[in-house]
């Protein structure tokens, strides 16, 4: 993985360094928590990690396109997305 990425093997490695589990508890931590924001927001729920920022559904409503192939209109149907919206604290320290 290129160095200005970091991976779910990094975050499991950090958190078995820093808090002392096991890899297999890390990944399984880990793994949790992934799973409980994913629930959360297929329920159409927003996840808040305060400091951190919230995890929320958007709904892009349906919507006239573009086929770029071939110029013609095209009836874009409604969709859920996920998004991520910083909360400051992270902002800050990303600046």
């Amino acid at each position: 993985m290129p160095n200005n990425i970091v991976g779910k093997d990094d975050l499991i490695q950090a958190l078995t360094k820093k808090t002392g589990l096991s890899k297999r508890l890390a990944e399984e931590s880990l793994n949790v928590i992934l799973d409980e924001i994913i629930k959360a927001l297929s329920q159409g729920k927003s996840v808040i990690l305060t400091g951190f920022g919230k995890f929320e559904v958007k709904v892009l409503k349906e919507r006239m396109g573009i086929n770029p192939k071939t110029k013609e209109k095209i009836k874009l149907p409604e969709v859920k997305v996920p998004r991520f919206k910083p909360g400051k604290s992270l902002k800050e320290q990303v600046r």
